[in-house]
């Protein structure tokens, strides 16, 4: 274990201990030596993380040290990190600034030893990015699933012809090339794919299907485990 994962697990299991803890119950735990853990206690302590005791006592944290809301392993970081970098990819303008948003926040909120993993830059999403929508925004679609409202679409289809749908959509897909909206189209009566390049126009319609995304949702993933994913337009 490095020892950015293992000052990080020691905090954990001293702020759930209900008393002290001795280093050989800590080092049992991690499976490292107790000198280790000797070592990594004297390094919290020069953060200021508040852990009293000494050997053959054992620690204990201080009340009223807690850490922030949200705390990640060194695993778990790396997973955030490479994440934020695949919403690089999506065309999606406003998750690329919630992503770099999330980055900053995060940043600024772990300590030292974890900030090491955003620092030093090594994970990387490499590829194609796909190209933004040009014509709809993707926040409403995504705010429409959110609050169930239904959506007028100016939409091409595969063969070019020109159509208008309302549309109650359920999910949004992002691929390399593009972002396809899964919803139930009210002109086809069943559940229909619309590709983000092909939208024309989008706007909110202010009308409502309340109650009924969780079902849609349902009849769209059964579709697709029987391998009958939803036709596109």
């Amino acid at each position: 274990m490095r020892k950015a994962s293992r000052l990080f697990e020691i905090i954990q299991i001293l702020r759930l201990a209900k008393k002290p803890v001795t280093a050989a119950v800590i080092a049992e735990r991690l499976e490292v030596t107790v000198r280790s853990v000797y070592r990594d206690i004297v390094a919290l302590q020069a953060m200021r993380v508040p852990i009293e005791g000494g050997r053959g006592i054992g620690y204990i944290l201080r009340p009223g040290f807690d850490l922030p809301p949200l705390m990640f392993s060194i695993e778990e970081m790396e997973a955030i990190v490479l994440s934020l970098a695949l919403l690089e990819r999506t065309g999606d303008n406003e998750l690329k600034l919630a992503a770099k948003r999330v980055s900053a926040k995060i940043a600024g909120a772990v300590p030292p030893p974890l900030r090491q993993t955003l620092d030093a830059n090594a994970l990387h999403a490499w590829g194609f990015a796909a190209p933004s929508a040009a014509a709809i925004d993707l926040a409403l679609v995504r705010r429409a699933i959110r609050d169930e409202e239904k959506l007028d679409l100016a939409y091409r289809d595969e063969l070019g012809r020109a159509t208008e749908r309302i549309i109650r959509p359920i999910a949004l897909i992002y691929y390399a090339e593009t972002a396809n909206i899964v919803a139930w189209c009210e002109l086809r009566q069943a559940i229909r794919n619309f590709r983000s390049d092909r939208i024309e126009g989008c706007e909110a319609t202010g009308l409502w299907f309340k109650g009924e995304g969780d079902g849609l949702r349902q009849i769209w993933v059964n579709g697709w485990q029987i391998n009958t994913p939803a036709a596109t337009g």
